[in-house]
């Protein structure tokens, strides 16, 4: 199974932490790898998602929290199960949860994940290129988060803030090869994300040495 942990420190409330994340629509808001998750009625901590992969196509899915646990240490973790009957969509099934560490100034919050691939061997391979690509995406997503509950800056907002930047750096890449001024290019590889725009690298992807659950 393909495994990604993903770990940032949010200066916001547990409480406001815990109801973006908890949320359907406000967790569709700031997680990149979902476009919409919607509740399933009658079925408590049932729901179903749906990610555009393409320009009008859409891969489903559906998950369930299997249970929600607050500790006398005033941490917290939410655990769920996740798949997918589409046969377009490469995972198939996979669990995951969620933590909540209280630090003096925030919330550590952190998740790890594992899922089975399917096609087989194709799939297998396949995952080589998505594995990574998707646990870039968790990564940039927590920042993402992180910015809307510490700067106040809207998922929205932030995407757009991504979108201009890319581009400003894709700009001066390419007048930098067509004019051969290679100093241009310094700038677009070189210099950190602006502290607006989201960037996975600013979250831990690896565990620290100590039990997650």
């Amino acid at each position: 199974m393909a495994r990604i942990y993903v770990e940032t420190v949010i200066a916001a409330p547990m409480d406001r932490l815990w109801a973006a994340t908890q949320d359907p629509r406000e967790h569709a808001r700031w997680d990149v790898r979902f476009g919409r998750i919607d509740p399933v009625p009658g079925e408590p901590g049932a729901f179903t998602y749906a990610t555009a992969v393409l320009p009008g196509v859409e891969i489903a899915g559906h998950g369930v929290h299997s249970g929600e646990r607050r500790r006398p240490d005033g941490s917290a973790v939410s655990a769920l199960r996740f798949g997918s009957g589409d046969v377009r969509s490469l995972i198939r099934d996979g669990s995951g949860y969620w933590r909540y560490v209280p630090l003096g100034d925030g919330v550590r919050f952190l998740t790890g994940y594992a899922y089975r691939a399917r096609w087989g061997r194709p799939g297998r391979l396949l995952d080589l290129v998505f594995g990574p690509l998707f646990g870039w995406a968790t990564a940039w997503s927590f920042d993402r988060l992180r910015l809307w509950l510490e700067r106040g800056v809207p998922p929205e907002r932030a995407r757009w803030h991504a979108v201009a930047e890319l581009l400003l750096r894709a700009g001066l890449t390419a007048v930098a090869i067509r004019t051969g001024w290679w100093l241009l290019a310094v700038p677009a590889i070189a210099l950190p994300p602006h502290p607006l725009t989201p960037a996975a690298r600013r979250c831990r992807r690896r565990p620290r040495n100590e039990t997650a659950r």
